[in-house]
């Protein structure tokens, strides 16, 4: 009896590891998103040239992340996201994202 048991625990705890490992590294890649949306943020703010708050997002965040950046009169948004998880089928996926908006400093025009 206590084979069969066994042999119907060990996987389901198995595949209870497996989730919360995912969890786990989808609250990295979320602490990613974060860091090099400031970043790239703070690039914005400054007047950089989007190619170059670009590569700042895409070195900080996650692999396989987008990038959107937005520029007006007075504030930039630049936007981090990208889909995590779900390997083989057996994890679900999951999207994060972060987003910061900055007042561009004096003298930046929005280009």
């Amino acid at each position: 009896m206590v084979t069969a048991e066994l042999a119907v625990a060990i996987p389901a705890v198995a595949l209870v590891l497996v989730i919360c490992l995912g969890g786990l590294m989808a609250a990295l890649d979320q602490i990613r998103c974060v860091d090099a949306v400031h970043a790239a943020g703070r690039a914005a703010a400054r007047g950089d040239s989007l190619s170059a708050i670009r590569s700042l997002a895409v070195q900080g965040g996650p692999t396989g992340a987008t990038v959107t950046i937005d520029r007006d009169s007075d504030q930039a948004r630049v936007t981090v996201s990208a889909r995590v998880g779900g390997w083989g089928g057996f994890v679900p996926s999951w999207r994060v994202s972060a987003s910061a908006v900055t007042p561009l400093e004096r003298g930046v025009s929005q280009s």
